[in-house]
């Protein structure tokens, strides 16, 4: 059973999606909202954290059996907006519209393709009208010059997810604090200033707050009440306790059933490799991990130039090495090693064509849980029983336990390393490479320990393509020298000239080529 760690009741639940008219409307089983980005300037990699990690969470669910909405919203009405295109002098949309569009490449980038609408703030003006109109209504906001402000001490549970109460939000009025009737007051609307984008509203021009637009954009898609909102740790306070406050105080039900909340990005520090020491920052420890969050580093650097260096899929694989709710320490030393981890990976499916004549990348895998599992039962009895099939379905089991403890992608991905560990070792053992040790016997039983490891990578959205080869130089060139190296090698060991064939080797290891002999030749690879 899947069960998901709710930050709204510190507890991990049994995953029971709700019931809901617009539901069986719309024929959807589970509605996910995730707060976007404030598009303002080019993304870095610290935003990319949510759509990776919500994008498998919604590839897994999908895979058990549910049809799921996945919302993203942009900002593309804000203060940091107004202020860099003042800054820049150019109109506030083209701003919007240009970063809006970095960002959809970004995620493209890494393979993030499963959202299903990415609402506007501006296309949701009336929607936010109406729902501030409503809260006036109901005694849980006031106008006041032209703005309007939710008065947080209305609200019943105010803090209930974050744990943080009335006190905290006291001393973030800002220029506007003298119109609230207490400086824990949030603003819902904000009336127009000289030079700032404005629309009508019935308390005069102006333009949203932060908080009102997610509440207004998640009931427009998903309901009153939905499944799952998502969001970096940091958001939880003050602007999910905002939405959860203003949206609970208009429709009288809770917002979203559970809450879940990603770990934060960190900047490569002296704390190191994820996993590493014990002293850096922890799951839940928002203080820690703000203070080092890759925004305020030399790694907010544009996303976009970090493709130049590394692959979506090694940065996707990057990301999902680590259970979500752990903060995520970045450096370039560990995309490297990660990027070393998935040669792993590269190599043994080149073998697998090699041995078998059929790509990886263009296997059919079940498309879901019961799928694979009834696969695997009409294989039968026997054929489960040898010892290979015995281990692919141990790690399968292994892979779907982590999963279902709340989206473990990390402990997932150790099982899909464990599982290569035994298909390499089943070609070994068996000779695969060599056609005349080969039966076809044997490739059928590889074949289909290969399909199950197809069918668990698909869900988390991995190896879906063959990735660029590269070679040192990036041209023709180093192939052809490549080609003659290895050819000189295998010239001295015929001649018994191991020192030179010993040379050539350790030589290309230093510059971070590897060499492997198989039966078919020699291959290269870039570390």
């Amino acid at each position: 059973m899947l069960r998901v760690y709710n930050t709204l009741t510190r507890n991990k639940e049994p995953f029971e999606p709700i019931t809901s008219e617009k539901k069986a409307k719309e024929g959807f089983d589970v509605g996910i909202y995730l707060c976007g980005p404030t598009v303002y300037k080019p993304s870095h990699i610290g935003h990319m954290v949510g759509p990776v990690i919500f994008d498998a969470i919604k590839r897994y669910l999908t895979y058990s059996g549910y049809k799921v909405k996945w919302i993203v919203n942009i900002t593309d009405v804000d203060d940091k907006l107004i202020a860099e295109s003042n800054q820049r002098g150019m109109p506030m949309a083209k701003l919007a519209e240009e970063m809006t569009a970095d960002y959809m490449n970004n995620i493209a980038a890494l393979g993030v393709d499963t959202i299903d609408a990415f609402p506007r703030c501006t296309d949701t003006i009336d929607e936010i009208i109406e729902m501030t109109k409503t809260l006036i209504k109901k005694g849980f906001a006031y106008e006041a010059q032209g703005d309007v402000y939710f008065e947080v001490a209305k609200s019943p549970d105010y803090g209930k997810l974050s744990h943080r109460g009335v006190d905290a939000m006291r001393g973030e009025g800002g220029g506007m604090a003298d119109r609230k009737r207490s400086s824990a007051d949030f603003a819902l609307w904000k009336s127009a200033k000289p030079g700032e984008p404005s629309w009508p509203s019935p308390w005069g021009n102006g333009r949203p707050g932060w908080h009102i637009e997610c509440s207004a954009m998640s009931r427009k898609l998903l309901g009153e009440s939905f499944d799952i909102h998502g969001g970096g740790l940091d958001l939880m306070f003050p602007h999910h306790e905002n939405e959860v406050a203003q949206s609970e105080c208009c429709h009288g039900q809770p917002m979203a059933k559970y809450w879940l909340h990603n770990g934060l990005m960190q900047a490569s520090s002296e704390v190191g490799k994820v996993g590493g020491r014990n002293t850096r920052p922890t799951e839940g420890d928002l203080a820690a991990q703000e203070l080092g969050k890759i925004s305020k580093s030399k790694g907010s650097a544009p996303f976009r130039d970090m493709l130049k260096q590394f692959s979506g899929e090694t940065i996707r694989f990057f990301v999902l090495s680590t259970q979500y709710r752990r903060p995520i320490d970045y450096s370039e030393e560990r995309l490297k090693e990660i990027e070393t981890g998935m040669e792993t990976f590269y190599r043994f499916f080149k073998r697998f064509e090699r041995t078998t004549g059929q790509s990886f990348y263009t296997m059919k895998a079940p498309a879901t849980r019961t799928e694979g599992d009834a696969s695997l039962a009409a294989a039968g009895t026997a054929a489960l029983e040898t010892p290979l099939m015995k281990s692919v379905v141990d790690h399968r089991n292994r892979f779907l336990e982590a999963m279902d403890d709340d989206f473990n992608t990390g402990g997932g991905i150790g099982s899909l390393f464990d599982l290569v560990r035994a298909l390499n070792k089943f070609a070994d053992d068996e000779k695969l490479e060599d056609a005349s040790k080969r039966t076809p016997e044997k490739v059928d039983e590889l074949c289909r320990g290969v399909g199950v490891f197809r069918e668990l990578t698909a869900t988390l959205g991995l190896f879906r393509k063959a990735p660029e080869e590269k070679a040192p130089g990036g041209d023709d060139l180093a192939g052809k020298l490549m080609k003659l190296l290895i050819q000189l090698r295998a010239d001295a060991r015929k001649k018994k000239d191991f020192a030179t064939a010993d040379q050539i080797r350790n030589t290309l290891t230093e510059i971070g080529v590897t060499l492997e002999d198989r039966p078919g030749g020699t291959e290269w690879s870039v570390k």
